[in-house]
Formats: C-alpha cells, sequence, structure tokens
C-alpha cells in the first residue's frame, strides 16, 4: 500500500547553507518595501496611542465613555482580547514541541514572540483603569509599613500572579529557542555594535552536542510547564467575570470556554502575523501553505468548539428556568446591542466553517482575511459578555448605554501599533524562523548537502 503523499513543508532543493542565508538575509541586509511601510503605519498608530495614555493619565480616566452602570468597558474588553492572543501563542509552539510536530518550525517563533508583545499590551489597561497608575505596585504582595496587602480572595488579583508567572516562562522559553540562531548571528557578523549584542546573548553558545543535549531538554521542561499554565491562566481571566452574581457572566462554562476561544483567536493571530512576515521578509519557501492549512484545520476545530460554547449558553438560560439569565441573553440578541452579538456570531461560528473547502482553506489572501475577521469577532464576543450583560443590570432605574470616547479608541489602536512595530523589529533583529529547526525536516541530510566531485583529486 503506497502511503500518501505529503505537502513539502520547504519548498526548493535547499542545502543547509541556503537555510542559513535565506533566513538571516533580513539582519544582514536591509528590508524590503513591505517593512518600512508596515512598521511606519504601526509607528504612527502606536504614538498615537501614546499621546492617549498621556492624557488619560494627565485628565483621568473620566475621559472614557464608561459610566456607574458600565464600569467596565473597552478597557477589560481589550485586556481580555489582548491576554486571549498571548496566551495562545506559547501554547501552540509548547504543545507542537510536545507532540513533535514537523511543521511547527516556521510558526513556533511568530507565536512565541507574539504571546510577549501581546501580554505587555494587555497589562497597560488594567494599569490605568485603576485611575493612579504611579500605585500600580499595590497589586503585589510585599512587605510595607502601611500594613497594606492585597486582597486575596479577588480573582483580579489571581490575575495578576498568574499572568505574571505565565509572561515569566513564555518569555524564557521564547529566549532559550533564540539562543542557537543568536549564536549563528554572532558567527556570521564580523564586527560592531551587533556583534557585541549578539555575542552577550548568546551565552557562549559554541554548537556543542552538550550544549544542543541541555538546550533540548530546557526547551521539553519550559514546554510541559508553559501547556498547563495556559489552560489555568485564562480560567482565571474567566474567573474575573464567573464569580459575579450578574446575569450573563454567572455561570461555570466560562474557563473551557475562555480557553477555547483564546486558542482559536491566537492561531488566528499567528495566521495574520505569518502571512505578513512571509511576505515581507521573503520567506515563501519556508512558511507555506501546507503550515497556512495544518492552522486552519485548527482553526476550524477550536472555532466549532467555541460555537458550541454559543449554543451551551442559549440552552442553559432556557433550561434554567431563570427569568434574569433569560432575559440577559434575550439582551443581547434582540436589545439594543443586537448588532454587536450577530457580528461575533457571524465571525466567530459562520465564517470559520467556510474553511472545510480545502480551496479556500489553501488560499493565502482569503486565510488572511478571515484570521482578521475571527479576531474581529473575538473582540466582539468580549465586548458583547461585558457591556451587555452591565447595561441592563437588576434595576431598570439604572439602565444606560455606553458609548466609547476618541480616548478610547486611541488606546486600543495605540496598543496594535505597539504590537505591531515590535513585531516588525523583533524580525529585523532576530531570525523569525528557527534555523536549526527547518533543517531537521529537510527532506534527507545527505540529499540536500551539495555533493562533492571527488574526481581529479578535488
Amino acid at each position: 500500500m503506497q502511503s500518501p503523499i505529503r505537502i513539502p513543508l520547504i519548498k526548493g532543493r535547499k542545502t543547509y547553507r541556503n537555510v542559513t542565508f535565506d533566513i538571516l538575509d533580513p539582519m544582514m541586509n536591509k528590508p524590503g518595501k513591505y517593512w518600512y511601510l508596515g512598521i511606519s503605519l504601526s509607528s504612527a498608530a502606536a504614538l498615537f496611542g501614546g499621546y492617549m495614555i498621556f492624557w488619560t493619565i494627565w485628565q483621568g480616566i473620566g475621559t472614557w465613555g464608561e459610566n456607574r452602570t458600565v464600569g467596565w468597558s473597552w478597557d477589560i474588553t481589550n485586556f481580555v482580547w489582548w491576554i486571549g492572543i498571548g496566551h495562545a501563542g506559547t501554547f501552540i509552539s509548547a504543545i507542537l514541541l510536545l507532540f513533535r510536530q514537523k511543521w511547527r518550525t516556521s510558526i513556533n517563533r511568530s507565536a512565541e514572540a507574539m504571546t510577549i508583545f501581546a501580554v505587555m499590551c494587555a497589562a497597560l489597561f488594567p494599569v490605568i483603569h485603576m485611575g493612579r497608575s504611579l500605585l500600580a505596585f499595590f497589586i503585589f504582595p510585599y512587605p510595607n509599613t502601611r500594613g497594606l496587602w492585597v486582597n486575596f480572595n479577588s480573582p483580579l488579583v489571581w490575575d495578576v500572579f498568574a499572568i505574571s508567572t505565565y509572561f515569566t516562562v513564555s518569555l524564557i522559553f521564547w529566549y532559550v529557542g533564540l539562543i542557537p540562531d543568536i549564536g549563528t548571528l554572532r558567527d556570521k557578523i564580523r564586527k560592531g555594535f551587533k556583534k557585541t549584542m549578539y555575542t552577550v546573548l548568546s551565552l557562549g553558545w559554541k554548537g556543542s552536542a552538550k550544549d544542543w543535549h541541555r538546550h533540548e531538554i530546557t526547551s521539553i521542561m519550559l514546554a510541559a510547564l508553559a501547556t498547563p499554565l495556559v489552560l489555568s491562566v485564562h480560567s482565571i481571566v474567566s474567573m474575573d467575570f464567573a464569580t459575579s452574581i450578574i446575569p450573563g457572566w454567572h455561570t461555570t462554562i466560562f474557563p473551557p470556554y475562555f480557553v477555547a476561544g483564546a486558542i482559536f483567536s491566537g492561531f488566528a493571530m499567528v495566521l495574520t502575523l505569518m502571512i505578513i512576515t512571509r511576505k515581507a521578509m521573503k520567506l515563501e519557501d519556508y512558511i507555506t501553505v501546507s503550515h497556512v492549512e495544518n492552522m486552519n484545520k485548527i482553526i476550524i476545530a477550536t472555532g466549532s468548539i467555541v460555537g458550541l460554547a454559543y449554543i451551551t449558553e442559549m440552552f442553559i438560560s432556557w433550561y434554567s428556568g431563570v427569568e434574569y439569565e433569560h432575559f440577559a441573553l434575550m439582551n443581547r440578541v434582540t436589545g439594543p446591542y443586537w448588532w454587536a452579538y450577530w457580528i461575533m456570531m457571524t465571525c466567530n461560528v459562520i465564517s470559520p466553517q467556510l474553511l472545510w473547502i480545502k480551496k479556500l482553506r489553501t488560499n493565502l489572501v482569503f486565510t488572511f482575511l478571515l484570521s482578521i475577521v475571527i479576531n474581529i469577532g473575538m473582540w466582539f464576543e468580549r465586548f458583547v459578555i461585558i457591556v451587555t450583560s452591565l447595561h441592563r443590570d437588576y434595576l431598570p432605574s439604572s439602565w444606560t448605554m455606553y458609548k466609547p470616547t476618541i480616548v478610547e479608541i486611541g488606546l486600543f489602536l495605540g496598543t496594535l501599533g505597539f504590537f505591531f512595530t515590535a513585531f516588525f523589529i523583533f524580525i529585523r533583529v532576530f531570525p523569525v524562523i528557527a534555523i536549526s529547526e527547518v533543517k531537521s525536516v529537510l527532506k534527507i541530510a545527505g540529499e540536500n548537502q551539495p555533493k562533492k566531485d571527488y574526481t581529479h583529486g578535488k
């Protein structure tokens, strides 16, 4: 019986030398016009967001559209959205490493970097929402003369511990994976500041058998540590809502629901970054249609889980017989914010099902647009959960509407700008694809090496 034909993970007849120089080319030479265009647009958005941060701190959060009824709005919506994207990045890389999936080679570095930058964006919103940002260190338990301690019973404090732990583990995991490639860069660059920087960051990497053995053990241990952290961290984020008594929040489905949504949006964002990187850095031979198709298959699975969670919410609101839960659901579906609910359903439940069609699943333009649509839908999911559950609570006299201000919109655009600016700088300074791992998936090592001519003494 013949084995099925597999689509190659690397296009072209590449040698080990080709792989090294192709991946290091963006660091060794000037980037293309798409890189300059991307970083110019993202930097402009980041600067605008920086001004909005200054304006918020100077004037106070009264510049936002929040009110007595809707105390959480765009800020917490953005926080949960960025946390979801960030938590998926390391999970993608770690779980694929543990399962020895060869197709992770071209996506793991982007996913790991995405985690670092997304968690940094997420951390901005709670700090500003405190009102007195300079006192943000109060959320950490530390011995002090004032006898002030955090409320360990609050899920918001659990967020701080869980997210800071996950960020630390993800940062170490990302950096450990970079060390062999930083060592390669150090050896290729002859002199100058870059040579000194890469020498320091390589931590004395020699590429010996002992170095590789220790590197692999460390990577496996960090991956094994990071994988359950993802499940626990986003479950804790969901408890910010689930431990309350507000209809629409007080539900036990939130922890698995939030984890599935985080992985769903994270894979979509990785696809967005992969396709941008593929074009901007001319890496079409290494980020192939095969990688994109595998990612799309996981998006189908996680999108279906998210859709099941939505249906479960509907069923429980009816089956429970609790009139407040039923009202909360009907308010989402047919109330003043009905448009946000149906955008969420269209983007997160209906659109991913188009990926069952192979022609669409392997189409890069369609995939790129769909990845953006999914993340728009996931942002609206958080908006629907937060705002529509708050704007009409138990007291009809307190019912109100919420509208974002230009300051809130500017803050969100600023975090998008920072995220993409940081990513563009990252792919310019460090290899966006793991060189050693790509070499490990070449078809046959001997076949991919240039053949020596032993005739005439050569």
